[in-house]
């Protein structure tokens, strides 16, 4: 196996297909054995494709890079915050900002919004549970563009909620950003950081 750029993917049990997407647009593909390594070339982005048959049906999977990474940032005077350039490089031009389900804010970009609201739609709506959490993530979403600083502006309402001051911190949740107060993400009571041995409990019931 040839190493380069030490990006290498294992892959096993189906065709795998490498698009690589370079600055001038041009799409490179890629077919690889049924199972190996493969090293990823480049200095574009690798989108991994896999390809399974079933009953002599073509089933494609695409899998996206995911949100990860924490990082320390903060707004200034007008409510501008700076998203990191890793992230801007998924979101896009746009993105959807609303209100987290804890005492935080959820970044989406367009595709994995518009997933999330085929999955409310087919809730309930006779559970009153269901109206309120719609009303939550959806009566309180904006769309946001970014200036050339890569700024978005945090509205005021938003900003309230989730207790904003000055200092924030940022963080990668593999299909969203969530963005927390600082305050709020090291005050002791956070029952959202892993700090307990109750996490492990709750993760080994879900056999991780």
């Amino acid at each position: 196996m040839t190493t380069i750029n030490q990006a290498t993917t294992k892959y096993s049990g189906s065709l795998i297909f490498f698009y690589h997407n370079v600055k001038k647009s041009k799409i490179s593909l890629f077919l690889c054995p049924l199972s190996g390594d493969v090293t990823l070339i480049g200095g574009g982005k690798w989108y991994i494709i896999t390809v399974l048959i079933f009953d002599n049906r073509w089933s494609v999977e695409r899998r996206q890079d995911l949100f990860i990474g924490t990082y320390n940032n903060s707004i200034d005077v007008k409510n501008r915050m700076i998203v990191p350039s890793k992230y801007r490089d998924r979101l896009g031009k746009e993105c959807i900002l609303t209100k987290g389900i804890d005492r935080c804010l959820y970044i989406y970009d367009i595709n994995d919004w518009e997933n999330l609201l085929e999955k409310i739609d087919k809730l309930p709506e006779s559970d009153p549970k269901v109206r309120a959490f719609v009303r939550h993530i959806c009566g309180n979403a904006v769309s946001c563009g970014f200036d050339k600083q890569g700024r978005i502006i945090i509205p005021a309402e938003l900003k309230e909620y989730a207790q904003i001051d000055k200092d924030l911190v940022t963080i990668g949740a593999m299909r969203k950003i969530e963005v927390w107060a600082k305050e709020q993400w090291n005050a002791p009571d956070n029952e959202n950081r892993m700090d307990t041995e109750e996490f492990n409990q709750t993760l080994a019931a879900y056999n991780f």
